[in-house]
């Protein structure tokens, strides 16, 4: 069944940014696990202060193969606030954290719509 998880990371105002650069910069990291379905970041709009990674995987065991794997390591450095699952806003050594704190929510997908393709 699938899962999804969301990072819910808290963000001081005016380093939005710089977090989305930071995301840019990794970008990659995380597709290749084994078990990954998908990944979105999304940018607060109604004056709220965190962004919501979100994170879809084939499994639980998926998910716990990359937060155990040197890749999620490598990309969670420097975080700020505890690496709280799925892709967050780490960077290379000595980079200042952009984060102040993270909240891991965690889902199963009970059902999923898709837009009709467009094949024709």
């Amino acid at each position: 069944m699938t899962v999804v998880k969301i990072n819910a990371i808290s963000v001081p105002e005016g380093a939005g940014p710089e977090l989305e650069k930071r995301f840019a910069a990794r970008a990659g990291a995380v597709e290749n696990s084994p078990g990954f379905e998908g990944f979105q970041l999304l940018r607060p709009t109604e004056g709220g202060d965190r962004y919501f990674v979100m994170t879809w995987w084939e499994s639980e065991d998926a998910f716990q193969g990359w937060m155990n794997s040197q890749d999620f390591a490598k990309g969670h450095a420097n975080a700020g606030g505890p690496p709280a699952g799925g892709p967050a806003a780490g960077g290379p050594e000595g980079q200042r954290p952009v984060s102040t704190g993270a909240e891991l929510l965690a889902f199963e997908l009970v059902e999923r719509v898709n837009p009709p393709s467009s094949a024709g």
